[in-house]
């Protein structure tokens, strides 16, 4: 399994509905391949609270190692991932809502005042929660209750309206403890910089890519660029390259429709071989290994 996201980066799925666009789901790192999953983003804020195990969750440029008991806020259209720590699971709570469950009518004092100043503001992508400070435990045990009432639905007729209750709850604190920043206009370019290189990575991963094609798809200098994707991804352009076309070969692979060599040229490798020694040093074994424990 993994998530699915348009050209752009993305996340298809859809987080409630339109009458109440909240969602809370379980998730094991177990059940995406690699035990992670991929850089995404989407309107919705979402919050996240971890139940068993550990998590290395990276919002933006920011990386959190979160443990049981431990929380965080990822904030609207903003780049996140997760990876595991040392190849162990993480069970985890992810509770998606639109900002317009707390927003009101259009233009209203809520949004105006409240929401636009971190949900509009880059400069804020994230806030992580611990048990150090007393709001920030309130919070994550406000998450549990919405957790709670969300499964729970036939026990609770009004459990909608309790979980906007606690949302809007959870927001006033929020609003009371984190302070805005004056950079967010580097911080938007930043990320629409960042949303540009993938989304060419991830249009062209199956052609020749070179560095000074990417770097002219966002008007830098290539060693300009290979700089500012190391320091907001943790990781260089050449090694998400190599692991955006290892994750593609993973599902052609599955299913078993075509040879090792169709699939490297399929995902943007110049050879079998080579294909099969970079699979080998992601995954622990070869392309051919993998697609028998697969079928």
């Amino acid at each position: 399994m993994q998530i699915q996201t348009d050209k752009n980066q993305k996340e298809i799925k859809v987080h409630g509905t339109y009458e109440f666009p909240v969602r809370v789901s379980h998730e094991r790192l177990s059940d995406y391949e690699r035990r992670s999953f991929m850089w995404h983003w989407h309107t919705e804020l979402e919050w996240t609270y971890v139940l068993e195990g550990e998590i290395r969750y990276q919002v933006n440029e920011h990386v959190y190692h979160l443990k049981e008991g431990q929380g965080l806020l990822c904030n609207s259209n903003m780049l996140h991932t997760g990876h595991s720590i040392d190849e162990q699971d993480c069970h985890y709570v992810s509770i998606t809502f639109h900002p317009r469950l707390l927003e009101g009518f259009r233009d209203s004092f809520l949004k105006e005042k409240y929401m636009k100043r971190i949900v509009e503001n880059p400069s804020i992508p994230s806030l992580s929660l611990t048990d150090s400070e007393e709001w920030q435990m309130d919070i994550l045990e406000m998450l549990r209750t919405v957790e709670r009432l969300y499964h729970d639905q036939k026990h609770e007729e009004d459990y909608d309206f309790q979980i906007y209750l606690l949302l809007m709850e959870i927001w006033r604190i929020v609003c009371r403890h984190v302070q805005t920043s004056s950079d967010s206009q580097i911080s938007a370019k930043n990320i629409e910089r960042l949303k540009q290189i993938l989304t060419y990575i991830h249009t062209h991963y199956q052609e020749k890519i070179t560095l000074e094609n990417i770097a002219a798809e966002v008007s830098i200098c290539p060693s300009e660029c290979c700089r500012f994707f190391k320091k907001n991804m943790r990781e260089s352009l050449f090694d998400y390259l190599l692991n955006y076309r290892i994750e593609q070969s993973l599902a052609l692979l599955a299913k078993g429709t075509g040879n090792i060599t169709e699939t490297a040229v399929q995902c943007g490798f110049s050879s079998s071989s080579y294909f099969s020694r970079v699979f080998r040093e992601k995954m622990g074994y070869s392309p051919r290994e993998y697609q028998k424990l697969s079928l």
